[in-house]
């Protein structure tokens, strides 16, 4: 379907297949990408013929997180917005949390759309990546997957956090506190996934769950997901989501936060995010068994 930049759309046998689609940028995800995502999502919902969305990415991986250089930022808030009125920039704390909060009412669509969404990942799944993964109602992987949050390192706190709803308090601290990734297969092990195969099985595994999903009718998926999401609820997930984005502002305003600022402006993106993460070695974290590390911080197999 056509009338998207940053997604495709495509809908058969009662499903709809949202594909990520910057490949040459690895899906970092814009904010003109979250605008079309949450307008794909609420017309997936609403087509009666649509049992389940897929989300994926082309290329490489599914998104390697948000696009730090900015493309695509300027989405106006309002049809009438207009450069003779004074708007919100990242001047205050609450202007900060306020534009965190935009994209998230955006992300949230996963959440809070009536209709089930698999979440098909490949390749990397970092950062902005996992916030839209998590929404998901299923999480399937290919087993070579990499999936965390490394700008939890210095860039702010985690804007979205299903994490702990995922994976409980100590695994959610472990990984988000360092930024440090697990493969697809980690993933499941610990219920960031719902499941990890090979990647060749991949699609075939996604597909033959929609497969399943559309042998039953959409208003009873809507009623067995929703009771689910609601005790979520109840738990305090849909309104952690809230307090994390402002919680994200917070964490924009720590030194860490301001050493990363001023190495960007200085030596530019590419070196920022190196002198950043060359010290964390390989970057991953070990699920089983000690994490024995060699001089330069990788994981000794």
């Amino acid at each position: 379907m056509t009338g998207f930049s940053s997604i495709l759309y495509d809908k058969e046998n009662g499903r709809v297949r949202i594909t990520l689609n910057r490949p040459e940028k690895l899906n970092a995800i814009t904010m003109k990408m979250l605008e079309e995502l949450n307008e794909a999502l609420w017309e997936a919902d609403n087509d009666r013929d649509v049992h389940c969305v897929i989300l994926k990415g082309a290329g490489r991986s599914f998104s390697s997180g948000y696009d730090l250089r900015g493309d695509d930022s300027q989405v106006p808030v309002s049809r009438i917005q207009s450069e003779d009125n004074h708007y919100r920039g990242g001047r205050s704390f609450d202007d900060d949390a306020w534009q965190m909060e935009r994209a998230q009412r955006w992300r949230m669509a996963l959440f809070d759309m009536h209709k089930p969404s698999i979440c098909q990942v490949h390749g990397f799944c970092l950062a902005g990546g996992t916030d839209i993964a998590l929404l998901c109602d299923m999480v399937i992987c290919a087993d070579d997957a990499k999936l965390g949050f490394p700008p939890a390192r210095n860039l702010g706190a985690l804007p979205n956090n299903m994490w702990l709803y995922n994976i409980g308090p100590q695994w959610a601290k472990r990984l988000t506190m360092t930024g440090d990734t697990v493969t697809g297969q980690e993933a499941q092990q610990l219920g960031l996934a719902m499941k990890s195969v090979p990647k060749e099985f991949l699609e075939a595994e996604v597909e033959q769950l929609a497969d399943r999903l559309a042998l039953i009718d959409p208003d009873l998926l809507t009623a067995n997901k929703r009771i689910i999401n609601l005790a979520l609820e109840l738990q305090g997930a849909r309104t952690l989501q809230r307090l994390a984005a402002e919680n994200d502002a917070r964490g924009h305003n720590t030194r860490g936060a301001d050493e990363y600022r001023r190495a960007f402006r200085e030596r530019g993106l590419a070196d920022a995010l190196k002198e950043r993460d060359q010290k964390f070695g390989d970057g991953r974290a070990r699920v089983n068994g000690p994490e024995l590390r060699d001089a330069n911080g990788r994981l000794i197999d």
